[in-house]
């Protein structure tokens, strides 16, 4: 990809976002880029998962943002992270240098960012002992057969009306059977359809309050069979 194919966007809790052209779309919310990805992936994913031994399954690596939250809250609550994502357009480096997003958790190492960017596709890799280890795989997410199951999954394609294809029935089935019982998926979007495609594919599906900005999101879960609840 071209760093031409991208323009750097101001957010309104003074991070930055990238503005795909090719898109129209932004990577993240205008109403704060950091706010967002906390809220929606750590604070209600993340920090809703019983073990200290978390499997993190991340649809569209982008920035990275999400990544490196994530793994700076692992080092303050002593969280062993193995983190699995899938990205089929990586972005340019010149275009991550750019970002800002450096110096976001001074907990980690200086070059903890860059470190992400940096590792190898298609080789999981240890970036902290007992803490962060990392696997990008560079592919489609439609087309992913899987090796192992997950704890928990940080949905963050592209909005439905921009990527339709990535938010497919069949798609949700896949990563339910992919899950661990009592899995957590989490995504920004709230759209009715959305939750019944969860629904549907077996997940317990909660409107939970939403980032600044956005008054809902979407938490569904993968019961374990000896529990019950509303879907």
């Amino acid at each position: 990809m071209n760093p031409k194919d991208f323009a750097l966007q101001q957010t309104a809790d003074g991070s930055t976002t990238l503005y795909s052209i090719e898109m129209q779309e932004s990577y993240h919310s205008l109403n704060g880029a950091v706010q967002e990805s906390r809220h929606v992936f750590v604070e209600a994913g993340l920090k809703h998962c019983a073990s200290k031994n978390i499997h993190v399954f991340e649809i569209g690596f982008g920035t990275g943002l999400n990544a490196l939250l994530t793994w700076g809250e692992a080092k303050r609550s002593m969280l062993n992270i193995t983190y699995t994502t899938v990205e089929a357009f990586p972005l340019p480096m010149e275009t991550i240098s750019s970002i800002g997003y450096q110096d976001l958790e001074p907990s980690l190492p200086t070059d903890a960012f860059y470190r992400l960017h940096l590792a190898p596709w298609d080789k999981p890799i240890v970036l902290e002992s007992d803490c962060f280890s990392l696997k990008k795989v560079l592919g489609d997410f439609t087309t992913q057969t899987f090796q192992s199951k997950f704890d928990l999954v940080y949905f963050d394609a592209f909005a439905p009306d921009k990527q339709p294809e990535m938010w497919e029935e069949n798609l949700f089935a896949l990563l339910y059977e992919n899950m661990n019982e009592n899995g957590i998926l989490v995504t920004y979007c709230a759209k009715g359809e959305v939750r019944r495609r969860l629904i549907r594919s077996g997940f317990t599906v909660e409107r939970i309050p939403g980032p600044p900005g956005k008054r809902e999101m979407l938490r569904a879960t993968k019961l374990s069979l000896n529990n019950t609840g509303k879907r």
